[in-house]
């Protein structure tokens, strides 16, 4: 059984459609990725999954337990940390962490919680002294500090700088090693790339997809593409002849090769017989943007 099974959840406020006919399934201990723009209904939905907001219909099952219905039990095992949330200026680290793990029967030790996430320094440092690095290292603590089974994470490297993007990122790959499954709201393309084991897209409230990242690249674009420059004597259309070449393009002393299978051997075989020496040979594939616009019909917006 999923630890999280979503099943064709609906969620409208007055006339406006949230989240549309959603469905998907984390299973224990991956890193489950709900990537979209902003305003596509990622955030409501795990809170919906989360049991923070009631659903219009559908079902969702967390551990087993309707999250609403049940939700002092999925509680106890489910950590969340939402984009909106934040603490009270003055109020110092060790205190809100102190407060957060009175709500749990079991929880973890606060002190070696901060140590493990690099903030054991900042127990008596007021919220807003933090830098944006910190207050993400403290919002995973309070995610964890029910030693949940489960946590959701939502938008943590918003704003933050590329290096403190990247700490969070380890950061969550610690998580997910330590046996917590996590679900990882983003619109970033290369932290879903990065961190997920499988991918839902979400575009106007709707899965657009569900697949892993590479998965999900190779249903948008399957072939393969090699470019490289030639002297102008090099015929292009030999390469024609392989099998795994589908397409052959010249611009000037560009060539642009697509194909399928082991294409770069292919073209490198070529020109080793015909004694050509390529320059700025390239190798490229197409990304998950590139997946996102042929799923969705529309590049990702942040």
């Amino acid at each position: 059984m999923p630890i999280i099974d979503v099943r064709n959840l609906h969620k409208r406020y007055g006339e406006k459609v949230v989240v549309d006919d959603v469905s998907f399934s984390v299973e224990e201990g991956e890193i489950f990725g709900i990537l979209g723009s902003n305003g596509a209904g990622k955030t409501t939905t795990v809170e919906c999954v989360a049991g923070m907001r009631p659903t219009d219909s559908g079902s969702i099952s967390v551990f087993g337990r309707d999250p609403r219905r049940d939700r002092d039990e999925v509680r106890e095992r489910l950590g969340v940390q939402l984009q909106e949330a934040r603490l009270p200026d003055r109020l110092r680290v060790g205190e809100a962490l102190d407060l957060y793990a009175s709500f749990y029967r079991s929880s973890a030790d606060t002190g070696q919680l901060m140590e493990r996430l690099g903030i054991a320094d900042k127990r008596d440092t007021q919220y807003r002294r933090l830098s944006g690095g910190q207050k993400q290292r403290v919002s995973i603590a309070l995610a964890l500090v029910g030693r949940p089974e489960v946590t959701i994470l939502d938008e943590l490297t918003t704003g933050l700088d590329p290096q403190a993007r990247r700490d969070t990122w380890d950061l969550i790959e610690d998580v997910r090693d330590s046996g917590v499954t996590v679900v990882l709201v983003t619109h970033f393309m290369d932290e879903a790339e990065r961190l997920c084991d499988r991918l839902a897209l979400i575009d106007a409230g709707r899965v657009a997809a569900l697949d892993t990242p590479s998965g999900l690249v190779t249903r948008a674009s399957p072939g393969q593409q090699v470019t490289f420059r030639a002297p102008p004597e090099f015929d292009e259309q030999v390469l024609a002849a392989r099998p795994e070449v589908a397409s052959v393009r010249r611009g000037g002393s560009q060539v642009r090769v697509t194909g399928q299978g082991n294409l770069l051997h292919a073209v490198t075989a070529v020109l080793a017989r015909e004694h050509v020496i390529a320059e700025d040979l390239r190798v490229e594939r197409s990304s998950l943007d590139d997946a996102f616009v042929a799923l969705t019909g529309r590049a990702l917006e942040s």
